[in-house]
C-alpha cells in the first residue's frame, strides 16, 4: 500500500512540477473594488487558487459535521456513563 501511495505522491509531484515550468509567465490580477494589482507567474496563481479553494471545502465540511460530531460526542459519554455503572462494585448486604 506505500508504493502506491508513493507513486501517487510522485506523479502528482511530477505534474506540479511540469505545469509550474510550463506556466511561468507573469500574468496581472486586479481587484477592483480595492484598486490592487498583483504580478504573480500563472503556476502561483492557479496553485494559489486550488489552496484556497481546498481550505474553502475543508471549513465547509467542518461546519457540516459538526452536528454529527456532537451527535457522536453524546452517544460516547452515555457509553462511558453505561460502562461506569456496569463496571461499578456491587454493595453486597
Amino acid at each position: 500500500m506505500r508504493i502506491v501511495y508513493w507513486t501517487a505522491t510522485a506523479l502528482v509531484a511530477l505534474v506540479l512540477v511540469i505545469f509550474a515550468v510550463s506556466n511561468r509567465d507573469p500574468v496581472s490580477l486586479t481587484f477592483e473594488p480595492l484598486s490592487v494589482k498583483l504580478e504573480a507567474p500563472l503556476y502561483l496563481v492557479v496553485l494559489a487558487m486550488l489552496v484556497v479553494g481546498f481550505l474553502i471545502g475543508e471549513v465547509a465540511a467542518f461546519f457540516q459535521n459538526s452536528k454529527r460530531r456532537s451527535e457522536h460526542r453524546a452517544l460516547r459519554r452515555r457509553v462511558e456513563r453505561a460502562d461506569r455503572h456496569l463496571n461499578a462494585p456491587t454493595e453486597k448486604t
